[in-house]
């Protein structure tokens, strides 16, 4: 049995797990988004919110005072 291997596997463990971490870090520095970008797609999201809430008909108010009214309003 050689004293020496669990000391290398873990020393091969150590490199392994730095170079792990040093990948996630390279990764979030790719894809952080920054505020501005974070503003451009709030506003993105918003810009399309209002266009599908214009593009709603308006409601009609059923408040009925005699079936002649109500029946000239609906289409």
């Amino acid at each position: 049995m050689n004293p020496y291997t669990d000391e290398d596997v873990m020393w091969q463990r150590l490199k392994d797990v730095q170079r792990e971490a040093e990948n996630r870090r390279l990764i979030r520095a790719e894809n952080r988004t920054t505020g501005r970008d974070l503003v451009k797609l709030l506003a993105a999201r918003a810009w399309l919110l209002a266009g599908l809430a214009m593009r709603r008909p308006p409601r009609r108010t059923w408040t009925d005072t005699s079936q002649e009214d109500a029946a000239s309003r609906v289409v």
